[in-house]
């Protein structure tokens, strides 16, 4: 018999997952950042600080109803529900080595500078360490009031919970860049709010969602201290951020700050491209709602595209203005960072035109990563010779697409299964699923249908691809499952009536979205006629 190399015995192999108590938790942030002199949750002004600490507040019932277990095995956790796990996911008990505290920051909302905000109802109970030696920073969203809080209770409610916990989970599976979600958490205590800001509020069920995440740092962390000029504090934040997530920006005391700022505005960049390809709207996308990882995070008020329009908003705060409609996404990207470089100019004064011309970077970045893009969708890659030809292409779709109401997601799985030498008939039967009015189609609006698909036909053999290579490209990029607007608002509806497996079922479609499941058509079901202007269908608050 060989030897077993040193330490391993031949009965060893994976260590169990572990307990909530038994996680390796540190407190780097708190442990190396200035912090709030005061340690109680009274509504204040805090300054000097880029936290403050604070416990959640105990909740009478808490209720694990989702824990998902592919978040649990980032963290080690076992991912079997039990009262203890219940207890800690929903603020009853804080673990021995969490370090609980509250992020202070500002922001810039609907464009005019808010001033301070913070975390008001959102409370990080620690940082852990996986076995793999990488850190997630857990959070849990509802789980009472801060110093940041404001007028608010610090409370959330079961609506805006699960559309946090069922999108960020969705979002991961659909390849776009965001935080996670591990737990959804009833609380047994009814939290006041008016859905529509109409004067309508009513009781709503409590809820805690664990968010989980390598970092919530945003945009606004940076900002409130360049604002109040406390460049000391903004100099140690902006150090504590390179040395964990950006060392290639960090030699000795040296800070590449136009380096550092380049690699958030590709990374953006490409989450927005990623944003405009599966149809997300983020709804409410202040500077304090932005990642400095580049991650989608704190959903709220967002919306999914069903049919296709770039005007489109589900924030109904936003409904005048529509600052933060689907086609202007880029744009207000592009803005925000642009508030991100002015927090950061004041440590690197001798490198403004670096970080000017960083900044110009990014619309050429986004143009050319949502070209690429949109191309895929269609099955192409995009070729020099081709560069004109694509253009007319894509923008003769986007004119199609706004001139008949169509579903974007069907349309793009539809359009793959088309074959290329099909006749118009043909063609139409198969895309007239994506359309909401098909008989109601016109003769001239068909003609421009059939014209752009000669056109795309002819384009497609420079590919070199047949009809079943296309589709299983088409297919790879464009996903036939996303959490469609009314179909949360039904899991959500289920669950306060005590259905504990509407929200799961959902998750699980949710898991693959690119991959037909048999069985599930219901859940990529284009928007019925009901949903149509259902609030929580079609538009939405902040309200939570």
């Amino acid at each position: 018999m060989s030897a077993q190399p040193d330490g391993i015995s031949p009965a060893s192999g994976p260590e169990p997952a572990r307990t909530i108590t038994d996680l390796r938790f540190t407190d780097r942030l708190v442990r190396e950042l200035p912090g709030d002199r005061s340690d109680d949750s009274r509504i204040r002004q805090v300054f000097k600080a880029c936290y403050s600490r604070v416990a959640p507040t105990a909740v009478p019932e808490p209720e694990l109803v989702v824990l998902v277990p592919e978040v649990a095995e980032l963290l080690d956790l076992d991912p079997t529900p039990t009262p203890e796990l219940a207890e800690v996911l929903g603020g009853n008990r804080v673990v021995p080595g969490m370090a609980p505290y509250a992020a202070c920051y500002g922001g810039h909302q609907f464009g005019t500078w808010a001033g301070q905000l913070g975390d008001g109802r959102a409370i990080t109970l620690a940082e852990v360490e996986n076995r793999a030696h990488e850190t997630w920073e857990i959070q849990l969203k509802g789980a009472g009031p801060t110093p940041y809080s404001r007028r608010a209770d610090g409370r959330a409610v079961l609506r805006s919970s699960l559309r946090e916990l069922v999108c960020s989970e969705a979002m991961h599976h659909l390849g776009v860049p965001t935080t996670r979600a591990l737990s959804l958490v009833l609380t047994g205590q009814p939290v006041q709010r008016d859905l529509l800001y109409d004067g309508n509020a009513r009781l709503e069920p409590g809820a805690v969602v664990c968010r989980v995440a390598p970092t919530f740092l945003r945009f606004g962390n940076y900002e409130i201290h360049a604002a109040r000029d406390d460049h000391d504090t903004l100099r140690k934040l902006v150090r504590f951020t390179l040395e964990r997530y950006y060392p290639q920006y960090l030699d000795g005391e040296r800070m590449d700050i136009a380096g550092f700022l380049e690699e958030v505005v590709r990374r953006t960049a490409f989450m927005i491209s990623e944003w405009m390809r599966v149809g997300f709207v983020h709804g409410v996308m202040n500077t304090d709602n932005m990642s400095i990882l580049g991650l989608t995070i704190d959903y709220g008020p967002y919306g999914w595209l069903e049919p296709f329009d770039l005007d489109w908003t589900p924030n109904i705060t936003d409904a005048s203005g529509r600052r933060y409609r689907f086609g202007n996404q880029p744009q207000v990207g592009h803005w925000n960072l642009a508030q991100l470089a002015r927090a950061l100019a004041p440590l690197a004064p001798d490198h403004l035109d670096d970080i000017r011309r960083t900044l110009d970077i990014y619309p050429g970045e986004l143009g050319s990563l949502y070209r690429h893009t949109m191309l895929r969708k269609i099955g192409l890659c995009g070729r020099g010779d081709t560069l004109a030809a694509d253009d007319e292409l894509l923008s003769s779709l986007g004119a199609l697409l706004v001139e008949v109401e169509t579903d974007m997601t069907l349309f793009f799985r539809q359009l793959a299964q088309v074959p290329l030498r099909a006749s118009p008939d043909e063609a139409f039967a198969i895309l007239r699923e994506a359309y909401y009015e098909p008989d109601a189609i016109t003769a001239i609006q068909r003609a421009m249908l059939d014209d752009w698909r000669r056109a795309y036909a002819a384009r497609v053999p420079v590919e070199a691809l047949d009809d079943r290579e296309r589709r299983a490209c088409m297919d790879a990029i464009n996903p036939l499952y996303v959490p469609r607007n009314y179909l949360v608002q039904e899991v959500i509806e289920a669950t306060e009536q005590g259905d504990r497996t509407a929200v799961l079922e959902l998750l699980d479609v949710l898991r693959r979205p690119y991959s037909e499941q048999p069985g599930r058509a219901k859940y990529a079901a284009k928007r019925p006629e009901w949903a149509r202007h259902k609030p929580g269908c079609s538009m939405l608050s902040c309200s939570s």
